[in-house]
């Protein structure tokens, strides 16, 4: 079973609605995407039929600065099971989904959350965001928002379950900055090397203040209990087992120990 990765991002312009509201807004986050593949799966103008996604999404909050940054990275199959679960129906293009129709949907669906999140009070605006608590502050914040292309990535098809378990083991179980990265701290400034995206990932230093860098870390710590890994579709685990079956009867993997299959899940 082919698997590919995508990424869907929020724009920097919520960031501080998010830190303010992070568990009614990550869940949001999560939601949107989920509806949004989901609608895609289903859409029977592009693939004739529809039929039901399973995918994973590993929540991260961070840049290579330690900057708020909030993304989802989701491995999905290339492909999906139909609506009457007899078949496999593979991706006949590069990706499973048009990655630019996908941001526009996912874009709609997010607001929309967020509109009726709004609409019943569930969330705060405190300090320098109290204006987009109004009415009128809310319509501006949705027209800046929706005015934006908002920014995803397909990645192509893995070659292998090797490569897939190696991309998610990047997302997984990381923190926000690991040891490796702190190179030097003193006088009250730390010092860490990061990526440079935007220069062909050419590896740099960056220093700062000691309760800046504190300040920035303690930006990506997570409400009690959020679930920062979900699994949907026929990979949610109130139908995983039943469903992962099928697809694996149908591809010729029925062979697979139960235990072994588990953990490529």
């Amino acid at each position: 079973m082919l698997m590919e990765g995508t990424t869907l991002t929020l724009p920097h312009d919520l960031n501080l609605i998010i830190l303010c509201n992070k568990r009614i807004m990550l869940d949001i986050l999560f939601k949107a995407v989920s509806a949004t593949l989901k609608e895609f799966a289903q859409n029977p103008t592009r693939y004739k039929e529809g039929g039901k996604i399973g995918f994973t999404a590993i929540l991260h909050t961070w840049d290579q600065k330690l900057r708020d940054h909030f993304h989802l990275h989701c491995v999905i199959p290339a492909g999906y099971l139909s609506n009457d679960g007899d078949r496999w129906i593979h991706s006949k293009k590069k990706f499973l989904f048009p990655v630019k129709a996908l941001s526009r949907v996912f874009r709609g669906k997010f607001i929309e959350m967020l509109e009726e999140a709004f609409q019943h009070n569930d969330l705060i605006f405190p300090g320098e965001i109290s204006d987009i608590g109004t009415n009128a502050g809310f319509r501006k914040l949705k027209k800046q928002v929706f005015s934006k292309e908002w920014v995803d990535y397909s990645k192509q098809p893995f070659g292998g379950p090797k490569q897939v378990l190696s991309y998610l083991s990047r997302y997984t179980h990381r923190v926000a900055i690991s040891n490796n990265r702190i190179l030097d701290m003193k006088n009250s400034t730390v010092t860490f090397s990061y990526r440079d995206r935007k220069n062909d990932n050419e590896k740099k230093l960056i220093s700062l203040k000691a309760n800046e860098f504190i300040r920035r870390f303690l930006l990506h710590a997570l409400p009690k209990k959020l679930m920062r890994i979900r699994h949907s579709g026929f990979l949610a685990n109130r139908c995983k087992k039943k469903d992962l079956l099928k697809c694996r009867k149908i591809l010729e993997q029925d062979n697979i120990p139960e235990k072994q299959s588990n953990k490529s899940a």
